[in-house]
C-alpha cells in the first residue's frame, strides 16, 4: 500500500476522512452496533415432538410463598411427556 508525505496509507486516511464527513455520532453508532452484535447470545431450541402415542402427564402441588402483604398459597406444576 503506498505511503503519503505524513507516513498516513490511504486507507487511514480515508477513515480519517470518512471520521470527519460522517461526524463522532456515526462513528459512536457504528461502534454500539458491533459491541451488540458481539454481545448477542444465540439460543438454539430443538423442539422436542412426542410420538403419535405419547401421553401428557403432570404433576401438581400447593407452595406457601411469603410476599408483603402475608404468606399466600399458589399453584405448582410440572409436566411431561411419556
Amino acid at each position: 500500500m503506498p505511503r503519503l508525505a505524513f507516513g498516513l496509507s490511504a486507507a487511514a486516511l480515508g477513515g480519517v476522512l470518512l471520521y470527519g464527513v460522517a461526524g463522532p455520532a456515526a462513528a459512536e453508532q457504528t461502534a454500539t452496533r458491533e459491541y451488540a452484535a458481539q454481545s448477542r447470545q444465540r439460543i438454539i431450541i430443538h423442539p422436542h415432538y412426542p410420538g403419535p402415542n405419547a401421553k401428557r402427564y403432570c404433576r401438581s402441588w400447593l407452595v406457601q410463598e411469603y410476599r408483603v402483604s402475608g404468606p399466600v398459597i399458589v399453584p405448582r406444576m410440572q409436566c411431561w411427556w411419556q
